[in-house]
């Protein structure tokens, strides 16, 4: 006697996934797991929205189900969890793709195509995929709300986090300081480092030779760079305190003074003479000369020790 109903094909599992949301769907079953926790600790959430200006791509897909597991297991261990989705439609990403449609290279460019008009080809333009997005995240089953998403554009949105940054003040958390970061010349702006990555491809850079005049005395000091682009916010030169440093004359007459690691002496082509061995630590606080005229702040241009070099 058969007790099971015998199965003769494969499960269409790609169904049974839609008939499961549609059942969710239909019974509200995200909305009921959150309310029914209301009252409860609360465990809260930050959606990190995307820009919805492309489309998902695998790694979107990713955090999205690790962020619904996570949530998920809140909500099971008794906490109330609210699910907020968001829309990020501010940013670098979103101008470069309008400017790419329009064919402006420039922020003059903008200016004359008119800003008001620009920032509503933005607006236009960041929810393009919005549909594809709303889509990709009900498929994979997580649970958020994107009925009533927060978008940054929005003024509320951005009154929010004045009052933010406000209260960060007036607990004495905001302070100003200085750290060097990419910069853009033709967009006029910092980079992040996801953005710098945007088109990343293998290229071959020279290496270069770089010669810093020392201010009290007509002697350079000889430094190698992997990185020549960096050298425009250069402000220290590092040595190393117990490394021996030689000074040489080199050239036809020897008449140019260079101090550089002895270590490193085959790297000098043409004859030298050797006259003076210092220590890394005894060239410390010398000051050199800027390479280029920019703005810096505080002391600046000086050799410091450390140990790495």
């Amino acid at each position: 006697m058969a007790y099971f109903k015998s199965e003769t094909q494969r499960p269409n599992f790609i169904q049974q996934e839609e008939e499961i949301l549609e059942l969710w769907d239909r019974n509200k079953t995200f909305e009921h797991s959150v309310d029914r926790r209301e009252g409860c600790d609360k465990f809260v959430f930050v959606e990190g929205p995307p820009t919805a200006n492309g489309l998902p791509h695998p790694g979107h897909i990713l955090t999205r189900v690790v962020k619904d597991l996570v949530l998920r297991y809140k909500t099971m261990r008794g906490f109330y969890v609210e699910r907020k989705a968001g829309w990020d439609t501010h940013g670098l990403p979103v101008e470069i793709e309008v400017e790419k449609e329009l064919g402006t290279n420039s922020k003059h460019e903008i200016e004359e195509y008119g800003i008001d008009k620009f920032n509503s080809k933005c607006k236009e333009s960041v929810f393009r995929y919005e549909k594809e997005w709303v889509n990709a995240t009900k498929r994979v089953g997580f649970w958020i709300d994107m009925d009533s998403p927060y978008i940054t554009f929005d003024n509320e949105y951005i009154e929010s986090v004045w009052w933010s940054l406000k209260e960060i003040w007036n607990k004495g958390l905001l302070y100003r300081g200085h750290k060097v970061v990419p910069f853009c010349p033709r967009c006029e702006t910092t980079l992040s480092s996801h953005e710098v990555a945007q088109g990343y491809k293998d290229v071959e850079d020279p290496s270069i030779y770089v010669k810093f005049r020392l201010k009290r005395e007509k002697v350079f000091m000889l430094a190698w760079t992997t990185t020549p682009w960096t050298l425009f916010g250069n402000i220290a030169l590092a040595v190393h305190p117990e490394h021996t440093y030689v000074k040489v004359k080199q050239g036809e007459g020897k008449e140019e003074i260079l101090i550089l690691a002895e270590a490193r002496l085959d790297a000098l082509e043409g004859g030298y003479e050797i006259t003076e061995r210092l220590r890394g630590k005894e060239l410390e606080g010398e000051e050199y000369e800027q390479l280029f005229d920019v703005p810096v702040a505080g002391e600046s241009h000086r050799v410091i020790t450390t140990d790495f070099v």
